[in-house]
């Protein structure tokens, strides 16, 4: 697969480096056809799509622009990838099923969730290889830094809680119980709330980082919606901090909430199952992967509502912008 990968890359470059300059691009994992598509913000169009490992689930950009990282889940291993071509330049290690990843504020480690064995992973980027792994509750998935530095946060699918790690001492401090599975967590940019997705427990907590307690709980009800189908999952923060967007998995839709009262401003039907998103640099638009539709729905954030939407391969499941 891999070598497949390479020559794919290879033959795909020149349609890459045709794209303006200008352009944002959004780089998609699709888990279920073991690819990346890579699609055309400003057009609207698909431009390329090359071979991954197996279930690439989570996907990030190096903090050069240069490399495209991949959760190969099934292979146990996280991708480096030439973000021009799509060609394979490492494969790191990563420890068993590497679900989603968090590269560190400095770029110099991959902060990776190893949902099958309990555990987060730190990868050196530099010297390619396993910097030091740490235990944690089971079925780890959400993993996050905060904009200080100080902490790494994981959470526990299976034991419904956060694990906070203190990364100068490389210790788990202290324990926030979630409802139940909580898939993602993420920070505010200021650094001083955390949001976690409890996804099958239908909500989303807004945690306070100083006392590290839940402060509010939000729920959601999208018109039309079965309610045992709203399942948050992605959380992503406009770059101002006022607007937080929420994936709601089989709802079809995503929630647009207003983070200073956490009043919900809105719902948009995006296509089936969105799970994870990103959001534009100019904090106009929200990219969202529908892995239940194959495709991404390109969401007007002052509008609300969808203005495209573009095929992707086989289970869309995370996105990462780049220009």
């Amino acid at each position: 697969m891999l070598i497949r990968s390479i020559i794919a890359a290879a033959c795909c470059g020149a349609v890459l480096a045709a794209t303006p300059a200008s352009a944002e691009i959004a780089y998609v994992s699709n888990e279920r056809s073991a690819s990346v598509s890579v699609i055309d913000l400003e057009s609207g169009t698909l431009v390329d799509t090359f071979a991954v490992g197996e279930r690439p689930r989570g996907i990030l950009l190096s903090k050069d622009g240069k490399y495209i990282y991949v959760c190969a889940s099934l292979e146990h291993a996280v991708e480096v990838r030439d973000a021009k071509t799509g060609a394979l330049v490492a494969v790191l290690p990563s420890g068993n099923d590497p679900e989603q990843f968090f590269l560190s504020n400095d770029g110099k480690l991959l902060f990776v969730a190893n949902e099958d064995n309990a555990a987060t992973t730190a990868i050196d980027l530099e010297a390619g290889k396993v910097a030091w792994q740490i235990p944690v509750g089971d079925e780890p998935e959400g993993i996050a830094q905060s904009p200080d530095g100080k902490w790494l946060l994981v959470t526990s699918e299976e034991d419904n809680l956060v694990s906070w790690i203190d990364l100068a001492t490389r210790e788990v401090v202290h324990e926030t119980e979630t409802d139940v599975r909580p898939r993602h967590v993420e920070f505010t940019p200021d650094g001083k709330q955390v949001w976690v997705a409890a996804e099958v427990g239908q909500k989303v907590h807004v945690v306070d980082v100083a006392s590290k307690s839940i402060v509010d709980t939000l729920e959601f009800a999208p018109p039309g919606a079965l309610p045992y189908k709203i399942l948050p999952c992605g959380i992503r923060f406009t770059s101002d901090g006022k607007t937080a967007v929420i994936a709601l998995g089989r709802a079809d839709s995503i929630a647009v909430v207003d983070v200073a009262s956490h009043e919900i401003r809105g719902y948009v039907k995006t296509g089936g199952r969105p799970w994870h998103l990103a959001i534009t640099a100019d904090d106009s638009k929200a990219i969202v992967a529908n892995g239940g539709s194959d495709d991404i729905a390109i969401v007007d954030l002052a509008k609300l509502e969808v203005v495209s939407r573009v095929a992707a391969g086989k289970g869309p499941w995370g996105v990462v912008l780049a220009k």
